[in-house]
């Protein structure tokens, strides 16, 4: 007894702080129940004389240690990784053996995980140089392929030329397809079923219809691909859209039909000039099975199910085209290229390119798509369990960690990237049975395995004692805690139900004159036991406290995210606030692009509180009227229009731009709620677009079909438009100066002839006066004489 003696003297010294934390509840009654609470809560299985000597046994490391429980006997298991396999990295691909070529670090691991902890790893990517390349051509052998097939009669040749300057270790394989020949897709009525192309003066002789023939198996041998490629001949099918997605999955299920080796990179090309047919188009054949994604070529290499089975849906192509590691180029006119780029953002691996109408730039176009894929790194997780929370960070060449993202781009053959990857157990599955989940490079062989275990249980629950001495023989002693037979009552089931205790009543009472057990109990064993409540727990030492009495949010007990203690919300992890409404996770608030807010607010409980004058939306991404709101649409106009600008990339324009576009002729800049912008193109040609929002919250953007290109400026115009200009101006003058010497020299001779008049009548009174002095005669006789004189 002296071993509880002095343990009872120090719980007596250092008594239970008043404060209650997440863990100091009082309603976890076991280890297992204490370690869900929080993951920073620990259990205490060292044995205590008295309920009320150390009352607490599920708190904090630090504080159960302080009231003297010894580390042995502290429960608190945490989350860990352990490495099981990690080959080094290769650095290429041409190894004595491929098998031993490894792309990804670490192989396999194991992660042990308490329900709300956080462990985390790291995985390194590398693409090796001069890795094998296994590349299958499947081309569309429809009437309008016919200039196509006539093009690539020796593609075989020149792509292993191009092909040969990025492996060494390269193979070809061919196979067709066209539409299920059955009616409304194919021509079936008899005068057709061995010549579709009866009657059609334009082409009259082609084969019947198929789905997919397997031609050639991948291979080395160059000049076999190309007479097999010169003996094909085309068919005819009735409606537009071809059967190529029925096609892609026998080529991508057949694998040992097609040859495709495990060790390879896996390329299949898909040629066409039209839509595809999707699931349940088959209905309108009569086909009401769905596509099982098995591998159906029979004797001749044909797909002896395409008359049985729908087409498949996007879902079933992206998942065998994942299962067996093949990266899918669309190859495709013009015309449809917006179609095939919206179907890669939907299968993983995948990217388009446009094919010229003949097909005359099929090599290059494999040539840059190869390029592309190899160019970038993007994970993917399958069989992730669903209790389990993954977040991502990746490192790329810049050495930035992008928290959030799974893939890097820009990448060179050789370079090796980063991925660290927090996982998470959110609860206990039933069993706390292992699980495992797979996290590999899109198109890569190699992959890392995670093996999941759930710390879910103590370790002192093994150790577990029925009937022990220690609970009065008629209890289990379990984690230095005893659980008493039914009837039995007391820390060490040392009172029956019933008994009355010989010590005072005021063990019951929390303090002087406060009502016996709260209230809530009755006195039993100097213990207080609490009744029952319809509206949760009551417990406590006095039956203070209760798991009800709490704060609510939209009537939910502390918002659904945290645990009730004594009338305070006691938060789970990633949530604050009385009531724990107010999450501190910020993924919610991370836009797109991959800013928080979008850069443009703040965020507060998983929601964003936009600051930027005129923003608004979830992540503050809508904001026709700030600053960088064209510059940011048009990067999407950019890449959604004309497949260019820095979002070029098909994965990222899809998930960055979701806005939509309309494409006009002429715009409307006399929409009031709309922004106009404008930018110079590479071409020096000006692209206008109309930003705006609608009041059903989407993003709409009116942008012009093509740029407005003015024609350059044609020199001999502007020297005669100088020159004529010149002289214009020369004219001009020289009239205004013969005009105002016109008008000064009609007055100066106005002038003089007014004055010529006044002399002229003024001219007898001279002559008066020379005749006075050459003859004094009186004046009125000499004007009398030449008056008769003049006459």
């Amino acid at each position: 007894m002296k071993r509880k003696g002095s343990f009872l003297s120090f719980c007596t010294e250092f008594p239970p702080s008043s404060g209650l934390n997440v863990c100091m509840s009082g309603s976890a009654t076991s280890c297992e129940e204490c370690i869900l609470i929080h993951p920073s809560c620990a259990w205490c299985a060292q044995e205590v004389p008295s309920l009320r000597d150390c009352l607490v046994r599920c708190d904090l490391t630090q504080s159960l240690q302080i009231r003297g429980c010894k580390a042995q006997f502290i429960e608190f298991p945490s989350s860990q990784t352990s490495i099981l396999k990690s080959n080094p990295l290769s650095t290429k691909g041409s190894a004595p053996s491929q098998n031993e070529v490894t792309q990804i670090m670490p192989q396999k691991i194991s992660v042990s995980l308490r329900p709300g902890d956080q462990t985390s790893f790291q995985v390194q990517v590398r693409q090796v140089e001069d890795y094998p390349v296994d590349l299958y051509y499947l081309m569309d052998l429809s009437l309008s392929m016919k200039d196509d097939l006539v093009t690539i009669h020796n593609l075989g040749t020149k792509l292993t030329e191009e092909m040969s300057r990025l492996t060494s270790n390269f193979r070809l394989g061919f196979g067709t397809f066209v539409d299920k020949n059955i009616s409304p897709f194919s021509y079936t009525e008899p005068k057709y079923q061995n010549n579709p192309c009866n009657g059609y003066k334009l082409f009259p002789n082609c084969v019947p219809s198929f789905g997919f023939r397997h031609v050639l198996s991948l291979t080395d041998k160059v000049d076999r691909f190309n007479q097999e490629v010169q003996k094909q001949m085309v068919s005819r099918n009735r409606d537009a859209p071809e059967g190529g997605f029925d096609a892609i999955v026998q080529a991508a299920v057949c694998k040992e039909e097609i040859g495709w080796r495990k060790e390879a990179f896996h390329l299949l090309v898909f040629a066409t000039d039209d839509v595809p047919h999707l699931a349940l188009d088959g209905k309108l054949g009569g086909l009401v099975n769905p596509n099982d994604g098995e591998c159906h070529l029979d004797k001749n290499n044909e797909n002896s199910a395409s008359t049985q089975m729908d087409y498949p849906s996007l879902g079933l192509l992206g998942e065998k085209l994942a299962e067996n590691n093949i990266y899918l180029i669309f190859a495709v006119t013009r015309r449809y290229y917006v179609i095939y780029k919206n179907y890669t953002a939907l299968i993983p691996g995948t990217t388009v390119e446009i094919l010229d109408m003949d097909s005359k730039n099929i090599i290059q176009l494999i040539v840059n798509a190869y390029n592309n894929i190899r160019s970038k790194v993007e994970l993917t997780v399958s069989d992730q369990p669903e209790d389990i929370s993954l977040s991502f960070t990746a490192t790329c060449q810049d050495g930035q960690p992008l928290p959030g993202l799974r893939k890097c781009s820009d990448l060179k053959i050789g370079d090796t990237v980063s991925f660290d990857v927090n996982v998470e157990a959110r609860s206990c599955p039933k069993g706390a049975a292992s699980q495992s989940f797979t996290i590999k490079p899109v198109g890569f062989k190699d992959r890392l395995e995670v093996t999941v275990d759930y710390s879910c249980d103590c370790g002192c629950t093994r150790a577990a004692q029925t009937n022990s001495s220690v609970c009065s023989s008629t209890g289990t002693f379990t984690c230095g805690k005893c659980y008493c037979e039914p009837g039995y009552l007391g820390s060490h089931c040392e009172c029956q139900e019933g008994e009355s205790g010989n010590n005072p009543l005021g063990a019951c009472r929390e303090a002087e004159g406060k009502r016996m057990c709260s209230g809530r109990g009755e006195c039993s064993c100097n213990q207080c036991l609490c009744y029952e409540s319809e509206f949760g727990k009551v417990y406590g030492s006095f039956c203070e406290c209760d798991d009800f009495s709490c704060a609510r949010h939209k009537g939910v007990l502390c918002a659904g995210h945290g645990e009730c203690h004594c009338g305070e919300c006691k938060c789970h992890a990633g949530y604050i606030g009385d009531n724990c409404n107010c999450s501190t996770e910020t993924t919610s608030c991370l836009a797109d692009d991959g800013q928080l807010c979008s850069g443009r607010g703040h965020c507060v409980c998983g929601h964003c509180h936009c600051s930027e004058p005129g923003a608004f939306g979830d992540t503050c991404e809508k904001c026709p009227t700030c600053p960088d709101a064209c510059g940011t649409k048009r990067e999407c106009i950019e890449c959604r229009l004309f497949n260019s600008g820095p979002l070029a990339d098909n994965q990222t324009c899809q998930r960055l731009c979701k806005d939509e576009i309309i494409t006009v002729e002429a715009l409307d800049t006399d929409d009031s709620a709309g922004v106009l912008c404008l930018y110079k193109s590479e071409n020096d040609c000006v692209m206008k677009f109309m930003y705006s929002e609608h009041a059903n919250g989407k993003s709409i953007l009116t942008a012009l079909k093509e740029p407005e290109c003015g024609g350059g400026p044609d020199a001999l115009m502007v020297l005669l438009a100088v020159v004529g200009s010149i002289l214009m101006v020369g004219i001009i003058l020289l009239a205004a100066w013969k005009l105002a010497i016109t008008v000064h020299d009609r007055r100066a001779f106005a002038q003089f002839q007014n004055a010529r008049c006044r002399a002229r009548y003024e001219l007898p009174s001279s002559v008066d006066l020379l005749f006075n002095i050459k003859f004094p005669v009186p004046k009125n006789q000499f004007l009398h004489t030449r008056d008769l004189k003049w006459r």
